[in-house]
């Protein structure tokens, strides 16, 4: 009766600092590129969005994270809307900028001239309708124009009152402190989960030496540990397919770990999806991870992660057991583009 009771308690998601400049944020983000259609899923019509940014809301979560390039453009304009619901000094709203797609070609670019970084600033407020972005995130660093020109901009637009606080993704640990140097990065956004380490020996100690907050994209391993690929088939539609992770032959490999990953979950009675979260949850209070969906039981799932409590040695045996150098596939799907965009380094001033 006690369990049965304690698990219709529900969870309202904290609120904590995001780096050192001031920033408060709910413990855990919301990810909207879902909304707007990926990876092969429908987008939602704005009533079914409403729903379920009203529903994070309600339970705590005011930190909602999008880019223009989502849709590309509509995630800013629908989550634009959503925002008209509600009061505004509570919510963060986190945009990013910097990557695009030519329509006629489909080749990806990068971009970091001031220039670009001004005219993607003022069409992100117009989309959003918001006076000022909470925080303004290089989306991917160009390596032809170097971070302080960049920073630059971006200093020159905090100082006007059109952002708040400055983000990285993807960036080098070189990279980050060169950009911090200039004005103080507030957070990285990486990809971090229990299938993609890579930032801890580097990254995560950098931000910590520096009080930068670490946001961790994808933190369900783009929903591997929900059982995407193993009890739940990826669809035909999905770019996913294309994903060295999700590729038939890596999948099967794969699968072994999200075997793992339920034996585990079922010692913690939870599931897979929400041991993996809360994992990420428990790698510091600096960590805010913006896992993202589409479906309110998801989204309460993804809640009530918080209410799974770890120990250190919980977590080094979740570690143990599922390991990196176990996963079969690299983190970045090709066809997205070049993989020298993750880590990316500019030239010196």
């Amino acid at each position: 009766m006690e369990e049965e009771q304690a698990a219709a308690i529900q969870v309202v998601v904290p609120r904590v600092k995001l780096g050192a400049q001031g920033l408060e944020v709910s413990k855990l983000g919301f990810g909207c590129f879902g909304l707007t259609g990926a990876y092969g899923s429908a987008a939602l019509d704005d009533e079914a969005a409403a729903a379920v940014i009203a529903h994070a809301f309600r339970r705590g979560v005011t930190f909602f994270d999008t880019s223009d390039i989502y849709g590309p453009l509509t995630n800013e304009i629908l989550l634009g809307k959503q925002l008209k619901q509600l009061p505004r000094e509570q919510v963060q709203v986190a945009t990013k900028f910097g990557l695009a797609r030519d329509d006629a070609s489909g080749a990806w670019t990068v971009c970091g001239r001031p220039e670009y970084v001004r005219a993607c600033c003022e069409a992100s407020l117009r989309r959003l309708g918001v006076h000022c972005i909470d925080l303004y995130y290089l989306h991917r660093v160009d390596t032809t124009v170097p971070i302080e020109d960049t920073i630059g901009e971006l200093k020159k637009l905090v100082e006007e009152g059109k952002v708040k606080y400055i983000g990285l993704s993807e960036a080098s640990p070189d990279t980050i402190r060169r950009a911090h140097a200039v004005h103080p990065i507030t957070a990285v956004q990486m990809e971090w989960s229990l299938w993609s380490r890579d930032i801890e020996p580097e990254i995560v100690p950098l931000c910590r030496e520096l009080d930068i907050g670490i946001v961790p994209y994808s933190p369900i391993g783009k929903g591997f540990f929900g059982g995407r690929g193993v009890t739940e088939q990826v669809s035909a539609a999905s770019n996913l397919r294309r994903h060295p992770r999700f590729s038939a032959e890596n999948l099967e490999k794969n699968k072994q770990i999200y075997l793992k990953m339920e034996e585990l979950a079922n010692k913690h009675r939870c599931s897979p999806a929400q041991l993996a979260l809360a994992w990420v949850l428990h790698q510091g209070d600096d960590v805010i991870p913006i896992p993202g969906t589409t479906k309110i039981k998801n989204l309460d799932a993804n809640i009530d992660s918080l209410k799974v409590k770890l120990t250190d040695d919980d977590l080094k045996e979740i570690s143990s057991e599922i390991r990196e150098e176990d996963v079969a596939g690299a983190r970045q799907n090709t066809s997205f583009g070049p993989t020298n965009w993750n880590y990316a380094d500019t030239p010196r001033k």
